[in-house]
């Protein structure tokens, strides 16, 4: 069984549903913490990083010296995401990226998330808006009371009929 700073150093990086910031320390702070993979590997300066992750979320930046936990939903889901992005991943597992957000706020996040993985980083993500989810994933698996039900390119199950009528809805048969 691998440490926790054996799978960091490896690559992997998670953002949990709950987001699990530092509410008592500013943004950047925050953001810093997450080069720590980086930092283990020889690269002290993370300004590169943090311009990278600045230059995604602009917000985050204009909030650089804000305590964590005055930030709103959609902030604190940007900075949790902007974090485990520090650390260069090569896997970004994300959980419920969505919950509790603006319906403005999960457009953006899902945006980013395609950009994300348009730039190679794989993502495993873990989601139950199921149209925002199938529209970003490459490959999907639907799950029932803890087991596979279906699985397959995203496409197709965005497509498959059992899918449209449990999860999506009517209109997307249009």
């Amino acid at each position: 069984m691998q440490s926790l700073e054996e799978r960091v150093l490896q690559g992997i990086a998670l953002v949990p549903e709950t987001r699990a910031l530092f509410g008592t320390m500013p943004v950047e702070d925050n953001l810093l913490l997450g080069a720590y993979r980086q930092v283990r590997m020889g690269h002290k300066d993370s300004r590169p990083a943090l311009a990278e992750v600045y230059a995604l979320f602009p917000r985050l930046q204009e909030r650089r010296m804000q305590l964590a936990g005055t930030l709103s939903g959609g902030e604190r889901q940007m900075l949790a995401v902007g974090r485990a992005l520090m650390g260069k991943p090569a896997l970004l597992m994300l959980d419920e990226p969505s919950l509790g957000l603006a319906p403005k706020v999960v457009r953006d996040i899902f945006a980013t998330i395609a950009g994300l993985r348009a730039t190679g980083v794989t993502i495993l993500l873990v989601e139950q808006n199921a149209r925002a989810a199938l529209e970003v994933a490459d490959y999907a698996y639907v799950l029932e009371m803890g087991e596979i039900a279906l699985e397959g390119p995203a496409a197709d199950l965005a497509r498959d009929s059992r899918v449209i009528d449990t999860y999506l809805g009517a209109a997307r048969q249009a």
